[in-house]
């Protein structure tokens, strides 16, 4: 099955600090719903852009989308 990684953008200065905010609400997310990966994340992409993300199944994908919306995602390859 293949995953997918639901990305959340977050800019400006508080960019950073609000996207490790919003990493703890996945996780619970993740969690209460007992999604089959528990992968959560955050990335600096710069000094003013963040991302946060939560990877799931893609079966899984429409009902978290339509709960969470993602501003968008990707195929999740693991590093």
């Amino acid at each position: 099955m293949r995953l997918l990684k639901l990305i959340w953008d977050f800019r400006g200065p508080a960019g950073a600090k609000t996207a490790v905010h919003h990493e703890i609400h996945l996780k619970e997310y993740a969690f209460a719903k007992a999604l089959t990966t528990q992968i959560t994340g955050v990335e600096n992409l710069s000094e003013l852009h963040s991302i946060a993300y939560l990877v799931v199944q893609e079966n899984e994908m429409r009902p978290v989308r339509d709960a969470l919306k993602p501003h968008r995602g990707q195929v999740y390859t693991e590093k």
